[in-house]
């Protein structure tokens, strides 16, 4: 009967402890996954490969831009600037720039 005993308050014990880790594991993941996936996307930002991605795609819509009528200027206009809203500046080609510069000196009209 002891040993009945023992071997439950081990599996007690055993399934205890599993519970306070996991609970831990939990609280700690609250408390950390946002600065890993701060980390995560500042990381993808700063590549090679987003940077000429959105790029190409500013280019794309500078195009677009041109050819549109004046309706869509305006539609096409407020995208672009938001889109370039969290971008470096120093990291878009010259053209591009005063691209993005006349178009906020139009949405200020």
């Amino acid at each position: 009967m002891k040993t009945v005993l023992l071997v439950i308050g081990l599996v007690i014990a055993l399934l205890s402890s599993v519970w306070i880790i996991q609970g831990n594991n939990f609280f700690l993941f609250k408390v950390f996954a946002p600065l890993y996936e701060q980390t995560r996307r500042e990381t993808f930002e700063q590549s090679k490969a987003y940077r000429q991605g959105m790029i190409q795609e500013l280019q794309n819509m500078q195009f677009e831009y041109v050819q549109a009528t004046p309706e869509q200027k305006v539609a096409l206009r407020s995208i672009i600037l938001h889109r370039v809203a969290d971008f470096p500046e120093e990291d878009v080609p010259y053209d591009l720039r005063v691209f993005i510069d006349q178009l906020r000196r139009e949405n200020v009209r």
